[in-house]
């Protein structure tokens, strides 16, 4: 009762602030989004550093976690456009809640088994395809939600979409620290406990977000076999991201490079740069002022979005961002290479925020759930994939060259998206 009427005292400062001309940014119940949002991602964060260490302190080879990424990208795949099929037939909220255990339980196995029968390499496939189980679909749930909670609170949510990217940057740099602590306290296998738990609280409050909010809207021409389902929402997630709009489109194609370029530097020309150079610890220091100048960003976007037109964001954002990668590309000295980590940083904060928001903003609701587990499910096949193509750039050409060839495609592709006309009036 006491959560129902914050909800509606909520919603009429909301509504009331809307009348004044000042749209919110967040509010009861997106503020709890919110909070599940940074938990789940502080899981994750933890887990990201975590998992690569007990992994290598169980097999010793190198070449194991790379495997494992090869072996877990297409379940992963699958399971986003599954688990987009299920967002548009179940309760979103519900589905958010499941996906959090089921990715809580995963991790929390993990020690036990190393308590009782001892860890291998199985054992981290087997948790890895369950952890894909839960997560993928679970992403694809809170991205869906959050245009309904934006609407429960009458938010703005281009500002929201901002604030939830800033909370994103902030967990990963607060993540490996508390890696770093909870493995120094009670070891990295009995760290990934802190993962399990961060879910499972993730979790719980997702819990208090009203069941109405992720509800479904009904569509006649819904599928009821499962293989059949699946095909329906590949094809509406497909049809959706690459036909129907120009500007989703478009986005996706951006968000798709943005990623392949910056996965191509934060993945393995950076780390063989500096491992050649002797000076691999410095590598945490480029990527830690990058994530931060992601969240600065974020924050300044998230408060001041109105105040530049869509364009505007659009287009300073591409050019910062071709301003930095030019600068990390000659590999240059390493204060100078620091300044454009933070300018890439800072330049793609908003750019992301605004491509997410226009993507969130113009996807039909009926279909949201098959289209961003689509687009998640293609995001995950670019990332590996990103990291595979710079090996090859490094061993045919080196990593001179190939920072510069990188670079060279993102200019020429920056080129393209500012003359787009898909993007000429955001």
């Amino acid at each position: 009762m006491t959560n129902e009427i914050s909800d509606k005292d909520g919603g009429r400062k909301a509504i009331a602030a809307v009348e004044s001309g000042e749209v919110p940014m967040a509010g009861p119940v997106s503020l709890r989004f919110l909070a599940s949002s940074a938990l789940s991602l502080l899981g994750n964060s933890v887990a990201g550093v975590i998992l690569p260490l007990v992994l290598l302190a169980t097999t010793g080879d190198p070449l194991a976690a790379g495997t494992l990424a090869l072996i877990t990208m297409i379940p992963q795949a699958l399971a986003g456009v599954a688990g987009g099929a299920l967002v548009d037939r179940l309760n979103r909220r519900d589905v958010s809640v499941v996906s959090d255990f089921i990715s809580a339980a995963s991790v929390a196995m993990l020690p036990v088994i190393d308590a009782t029968v001892g860890l291998s390499f199985g054992w981290f496939v087997l948790f890895g395809l369950l952890g894909a189980v839960g997560d993928v679909p679970g992403m694809t749930a809170r991205d869906s939600l959050l245009p309904a909670v934006c609407e429960r609170d009458n938010v703005s949510m281009q500002r929201f979409v901002g604030l939830l990217q800033s909370v994103e940057s902030l967990m990963t740099i607060v993540g490996p620290a508390v890696a770093a602590l909870c493995m120094g306290f009670v070891g990295a296998t009995n760290a990934l406990i802190i993962t399990a738990c961060t879910s499972a609280a993730a979790a719980l409050v997702t819990l208090t977000v009203p069941r109405g909010v992720g509800k479904v809207p009904p569509r006649e021409d819904r599928e009821s076999h499962p293989m059949r389902m699946a095909l329906q929402s590949t094809r509406d997630g497909l049809r959706t991201l690459f036909v129907d709009s120009p500007v989703i489109r478009m986005s996706m194609v951006l968000s798709m490079c943005v990623l392949m370029v910056i996965g191509g530097y934060q993945g393995l020309i950076l780390p063989v740069y500096f491992t050649l150079k002797g000076r691999a610890d410095l590598l945490g220091y480029v990527l830690t002022l990058m994530s931060a100048g992601v969240l600065a960003a974020s924050l300044v976007y998230a408060k001041l979005a109105p105040r530049l037109s869509n364009r505007a964001w659009y287009s300073l954002s591409l050019v910062g961002m071709m301003a930095g990668i030019a600068i990390m590309a000659t590999l240059p000295s390493y204060p100078a290479l620091l300044t454009g980590a933070v300018l890439l940083g800072f330049s793609s904060g908003p750019l992301s925020a605004l491509l997410n928001f226009k993507v969130f903003d113009l996807i039909p609701d009926e279909v949201r759930g098959a289209t961003l587990g689509t687009q998640n499910a293609l995001m995950l096949v670019v990332a590996p994939v990103a990291v595979f193509v710079a090996s090859v750039l490094v061993t045919w050409f080196g990593v001179n060259a190939a920072a510069m060839v990188l670079a060279g495609l993102w200019a020429a592709f920056t080129l393209y998206a500012l003359v787009s006309s898909a993007m000429r009036e955001l």
